[in-house]
């Protein structure tokens, strides 16, 4: 059989009856199967594509054999920087390239044998798309949670544009590995930090891998301690500073301030201006892991400042250091040499005092300096002789009763930073006015449509900024010239809500009707990189639950549970890159095998959500089994008998509990992405099958019966191969409508069952025992078996031990 010309047959049949349509009066059944929507690339599907998109059809499949009504929609995620960088390289404008590989990929996907509903498509560039993301703007600008603001950002020089505190890798572009640096701009920004407590929360009820979960809960980053408040001594400002170890403010010899940190420049003195201002301008050519790094020598400079330490009066130094970041905390720092590591070598570089306020309660510690353990509270005033956790809980009361402090809840995550300075991407739909303000483009002028003429070439600024045509607007609120918005939206705004778009994508009255999404979602298995772990699942959830705060959603998470899908590397070990040459191209394989053997070979030859170094030393192997099969369902097809699911003989038997444990294993597996042992256990039916086929007196309507029910197991798996087997053995319909074979447990317990029998503990024979005999049954069955008695050559059995199921033991 030529299994490549079957994908082309089955294809065509799927979509001549509709085979991937959802019909939406089955919400009630439904099973929302969804993989990350994929940019489109300009080249041909690789590996990873193949590897994400073909195991996880087969998991849709296997669901809709279950009876589900399965909804698996496809996308393209299409805004972006590659299509905007390919564009400054050979001038093929985005849209056009983009439309372009759409079409490319579409084919490509359908090559596949994917059920992918593509009535539902969309595609994030389409003006019918990216009104909608305007319009999620504008809700969470109307509820406060989109604002505007000057804050230092993330500055990527060769993609010339900010990026999110997410896109920033071991202090480089996760783009382009350019270094990124720090630069004042004011920007756009989602109060994501708003939900910071639930989304910590809400990953408790979640199906999804633990690490991930664990990424997004250090992301978010909570520490639970007090909020102390220096005031300066001008009288006028004050310094807060968040901290984990109230215990030891006593022993705060200087407050840092972080050299962005807006308070510097209100509180530098004259005279340390000019030192101020040079240390400034050198810590912003450093990124923050360089900041941060513990093996980085500590600097710092001296405002010629000073502040009050509230509860001991003291005269604090407040200085600028490089290691305080704005981005964390509340960009301040007290700093205790006695009891921190960092804090200590910068006192002793600057010689600042270093007060001892905590000592072991163990006397026999080692309590050299500096000592950063808990202990026992001494030159603290009325706090001596508290230890550290009860010091924390009475110290920040006395500051909260005075005023100056209290308990406080701190969280590593800020605010969502989405204006981007490029031009592929959905225009931000505001209106800068000088006489009204920034006020919101109206609903009703949605979508404010990109420009298609604009320069794109990257100078550091907007592009649309160029674009007199666009930029030039009439003021909504007073009727006055205006000018728009030149930025664009980070494109995984784009992606953070477009599972609410797929059901109701047809919708040009709303980005969707609340009463089919509610119905719909969420979503019942997500597939896709872990590498969007903090990036796109985290800003997901973080819409989904604002448009429940504002009574469009339901539901609280958008996905019930993820899977992740592993990397498949290039046969050298790395991963694949055309710069290493070690680019594996999947069509050399497909159009020699066709799609299905390939897809077989993916699942089986590496676990799912781990992948590996890529190897085709066995799809020859795979090729062959898929003909074993063949060969099979010919000769029973060929025989044109009725099949019958009775088992009588005891080879029946056998061949009914391999079938049985078959469908129990493969099912479990394949609900647990664990395709490699799932076709492992059909490898071992068709062998069992195989056995019973060549005895003499075999039944040839349960064999029947037995391969019509293997190719159902393989369906899943093989798609366009088991349609034609399906219609080999005489059925009339899809094998997609078939159900699922359901393993009968009552088939899993033999009747009987074989045991060893040792005679002073080395095997001697083997007998066959009722499953559910006794003890005494079992030692009768075994002391009158011909071989044991030959094997016990007269002697007297001084003892009988049973092990159930297992063996029995004579000792003579």
């Amino acid at each position: 059989m030529d299994f490549k010309a079957l994908d082309k047959k089955w294809n065509d049949y799927w979509k001549e009856h509709k085979m991937h349509s959802f019909d939406k009066s089955e919400t009630d059944n439904k099973m929302y199967v969804m993989e990350m929507l994929p940019y489109p690339s300009g080249s041909n599907l690789h590996l990873g594509h193949w590897f994400n998109y073909g195991p996880a059809d087969t998991y849709a499949r296997f669901k809709k054999m279950q009876g589900y009504a399965v909804f698996q929609p496809m996308g393209f995620d299409a805004f972006g920087l590659p299509a905007e960088n390919y564009a400054i390289k050979t001038g093929i404008h985005p849209y056009d390239s983009t439309m372009k590989n759409i079409k490319t990929m579409e084919r490509q996907f359908d090559e596949i044998g994917a059920m992918f509903n593509f009535d539902a498509e969309v595609y994030t560039c389409s003006p019918d798309y990216y009104r909608w993301t305007q319009w999620l703007f504008l809700k969470l600008y109307e509820k406060g949670l989109a604002y505007q603001k000057k804050a230092p950002v993330n500055w990527c020089s060769s993609c010339n544009t900010v990026i999110a505190n997410e896109q920033v890798v071991d202090g480089a572009c996760e783009r382009c590995g350019t270094e990124v640096v720090k630069k004042e701009m004011t920007q756009w920004f989602f109060k994501i930090t708003d939900y910071a407590e639930e989304l910590l929360s809400g990953l408790e009820k979640l199906d999804w891998p633990e690490k991930t979960k664990m990424m997004q809960k250090n992301w978010i980053g909570k520490s639970t301690g007090g909020e102390i408040v220096f005031a300066c001594e001008n009288g006028k400002d004050e310094i807060r500073v968040f901290t984990t170890r109230a215990d030891t403010v006593c022993g705060v010899s200087y407050v840092v301030l972080a050299p962005e940190h807006p308070l510097v420049d209100k509180i530098t003195t004259a005279k340390q201006k000019k030192a101020v201002d040079d240390y400034k301008a050198e810590t912003a050519k450093s990124n923050e892991i360089e900041r941060l790094s513990s093996a980085k020598e500590k600097t710092g400079v001296f405002t010629g400042a000073y502040c009050i330490n509230p509860l001991t009066g003291a005269k604090i130094p407040v200085y600028i250091a490089d290691y305080c970041l704005l981005s964390y905390g509340t960009g301040a720092v007290m700093a205790v040499p006695a009891h921190d590591t960092r804090d200590y070598d910068f006192a002793i570089k600057y010689k600042l005092p270093i007060n001892r306020v905590i000592v072991p309660k163990d006397k026999n510690a080692d309590d050299s300096l500096p000592y950063t353990e808990h202990g026992v509270l001494v030159n603290s005033g009325k706090f001596d002789g508290l230890d550290t956790k009860a010091a924390i809980k009475k110290i920040l009361s006395s500051l909260q009763e005075s005023g100056k402090g209290g308990f406080k809840t701190n969280y590593r995550l800020r605010d969502w930073s989405v204006s981007r300075q490029r031009y592929w991407g959905a225009p931000i739909p505001m209106i800068h006015c000088p006489h009204c303000g920034t006020v919101p483009v109206p609903e009703k002028d949605l979508p404010v449509t990109l420009p298609y003429d604009v320069n794109f070439t990257p100078d550091g600024s907007s592009p649309l900024k160029k674009c007199e045509e666009f930029m030039n607007v009439t003021c909504p609120v007073c009727g006055k010239p205006a000018r728009r918005d030149p930025d664009t939206l980070d494109t995984f705004v784009c992606s953070s809500w477009y599972y609410l778009r797929y059901p109701d994508n047809k919708n040009d009255k709303a980005a969707f009707d609340p009463e089919i999404i509610n119905k719909m979602l969420p979503v019942d298995k997500y597939i896709g990189g872990a590498e969007h772990a903090c990036m796109h699942l985290l800003y997901s959830r973080f819409i989904t639950k604002a448009l429940r705060d504002m009574g469009y959603l339901k539901f609280d998470e958008p996905f019930k549970s993820l899977v992740h899908q592993g990397l498949i590397l290039g046969p050298d070990g790395n991963k694949m890159s055309k710069s290493k040459g070690n680019v594996v191209n999947p069509d050399n394989y497909t159009s020699r095998y066709g799609s299905d053997i390939f897809r077989l070979y993916l699942m089986f030859g590496f676990a799912f959500t781990e992948g590996g170094p890529w190897n085709d030393d066995g799809i020859k192997a795979v090729s062959k089994f898929a003909e074993r099969v063949e060969r099979i369902v010919t000769k029973y097809a060929e025989k044109k008998v009725a099949p019958c699911e009775k088992a009588e003989s005891k080879d029946d038997k056998e061949l009914e509990y391999a079938l049985n444990y078959c469908i129990k294993c493969v099912t479990a597996d394949t609900e647990h992405f664990s395709f490699n042992t799932a076709i492992a256990r059909i490898m071992e039916l068709v062998n069992a099958l195989y056995k019973y086929d060549s005895l003499q007196n075999k039944n040839d309507a349960f064999a029947t019966y037995v391969t019509a029910t293997l190719v159902k197991l393989l369906a899943p798996f093989i798609p366009h191969i088991a349609e034609e087997f399906n219609v080999m053995l005489g059925g009339k319909k899809s094998v997609f409508l078939s159900k699922f074979p359901v393993c009968d447990e009552k088939k899993l317990v033999k009747a009987e069952t074989e045991i060893a029998v040792q005679i002073n503990s080395k095997v001697r024979a083997r007998i066959v025992i009722p499953s559910d005999a006794n003890d005494k049954e079992i030692e009768k069955i075994a002391l009158s078996d011909e071989k044991v008695l030959a094997a016990l050559e007269g002697k007297s059995v001084k003892k009988v031990i049973v092990i159930k199921g297992r063996l029995v033991n004579l000792v003579v």
